[in-house]
């Protein structure tokens, strides 16, 4: 990993966004072809998403829609430590979960004029969950659990048809599944996925959904974005990202360890630490170096490592460091600070905070409770995480008697006459008014 020094210089939140750049690049060049792999579905139906799986998955002749078969062989299969496993997941899921479904609140506005705030499901969900690098079941977990939480009753979930499983989607994903009664699944990968979840294949039996959640790569997250608009989206939960801030105390061996679990992701991930501990820094730079020469996905996690998205950054003082952070908004941020618990509120920017050296981020992205589908790319800044508020939607419902009607009614019929929208404050006006030659009823 590069080191950058940015000690002793007065810094922007655009300087220090420039200093270590996410994958742009890439990211531009993912939203051109996954707008064309999306029309493409729109257009071709099935025939298209065949193309795709022949092309990017090296998959023919497979049954895209998942026959009920192939989920309870899966449950049936799966290990049983994986299976307890998941269980566990789903259970904290659920309760954490619960929490984000806000109650109906009625707002008396007067007498007779109330307002009632109340939170609806969206009708039907798609979700995605990545198979290649990672088939992560977990995903699975984490998209369905706040979709049923909410009240969602119809979910789709689409993944890559793996080739070393006859086309079929990976079983562990499959095992999810079922243990959450989800039987509507498609063997359907990328941005084709996204396509198809949003515009709906008529061959298939795929209807249209309303919103569409989950993680991926670039060309997921851009598919996301070339669907905006037609349905409803999560944020665009990219490649993926940690930050991690650390003082002199931190241990450098955990550091690393972390820094590593998430460029294990993808080629395109994004490790960064950001210190005011020069020596630190160079125990973390010696250790990353060690762990990553021994870990399994050895090429990848250099490839990520060495790219321009990851660095280790060295800083003046905590206060600097809380500014980088909350600059860079990431999708992972972890705390390795002696006053982690009281530092947290200063850290206002991350899709997710992890606090102290015994919470790290794969305990996110499995067992904690938490979500782990969360904003990349700078989106922490003014987009949440995915939970239950994801499939809901806030809708007011208004009531007024007459006389509540009647206490506003000159108040309506002057706004709409200096906005030259006369027919505005006729139409409360009528409520006051006979049928027959303008006699006053009220």
């Amino acid at each position: 990993m590069r080191t950058i020094d940015l000690r002793g210089q007065t810094l922007t939140p655009a300087d220090m966004l420039a200093a270590v750049p996410r994958a742009t690049q890439a990211r531009a060049e993912a939203l051109a072809t996954a707008a064309r792999i999306v029309d493409d579905v729109r257009s071709g139906g099935e025939a298209a998403l065949r193309d795709q799986a022949e092309r990017f998955d090296r998959v023919t002749g497979h049954a895209i829609r998942v026959p009920r078969e192939h989920l309870d062989e899966a449950a049936a299969s799966v290990d049983p430590a994986v299976r307890a496993a998941l269980e566990t997941a789903i259970g904290r899921v659920r309760r954490a979960s619960e929490a984000q479904v806000p109650a109906p609140r009625t707002t008396e506005i007067g007498t007779g004029a109330r307002i009632t705030q109340r939170w609806q499901p969206i009708s039907r969900a798609g979700v995605y969950i990545p198979g290649g690098k990672a088939p992560l079941a977990s995903s699975v977990v984490m998209n369905v659990v706040p979709a049923q939480v909410a009240g969602v009753r119809s979910i789709a979930l689409a993944s890559p048809p793996q080739a070393g499983h006859d086309g079929r989607v990976h079983p562990t994903i499959l095992a999810a599944a079922a243990l959450l009664g989800i039987d509507e699944v498609y063997a359907i990968g990328g941005a084709g996925a996204i396509g198809a979840l949003a515009y709906g294949v008529a061959q298939l039996g795929l209807d249209p959904v309303d919103v569409v959640t989950g993680p991926g790569n670039n060309y997921v997250a851009s598919a996301k974005r070339a669907v905006a608009g037609v349905v409803g989206t999560d944020s665009e939960a990219g490649a993926t990202e940690i930050l991690i801030v650390a003082d002199a105390d931190a241990d450098p061996r955990l550091v690393a360890a972390d820094l590593i679990s998430q460029a294990e992701h993808d080629e395109q991930a994004s490790a960064v630490l950001v210190t005011d501990a020069p020596q630190l820094a160079e125990r973390v730079a010696a250790e990353v170096a060690a762990q990553a020469a021994v870990t399994r996905h050895v090429e990848r996690v250099a490839t990520a490592l060495s790219g321009p998205q990851s660095a280790i950054v060295l800083v003046d003082d905590s206060a600097m460091a809380e500014a980088f952070s909350n600059a860079y908004a990431p999708e992972h941020l972890e705390l390795h600070l002696s006053d982690a618990v009281a530092a947290v509120e200063r850290f206002t920017s991350a899709g997710a905070v992890f606090v102290g050296d015994q919470t790290p981020v794969s305990l996110g992205d499995y067992m904690a409770g938490s979500n782990h589908v969360l904003p990349t790319g700078g989106q922490a800044r003014y987009a949440p995480g995915l939970g239950a508020y994801t499939f809901l939607r806030p809708q007011q419902v208004i009531e007024y008697d007459n006389a509540a009607l009647a206490q506003v009614r000159a108040g309506v019929v002057a706004l709409a006459e200096a906005e030259h929208l006369p027919g505005h404050g006729e139409a409360v006006e009528a409520r006051f008014i006979g049928p027959g030659d303008g006699e006053q009823v009220r």
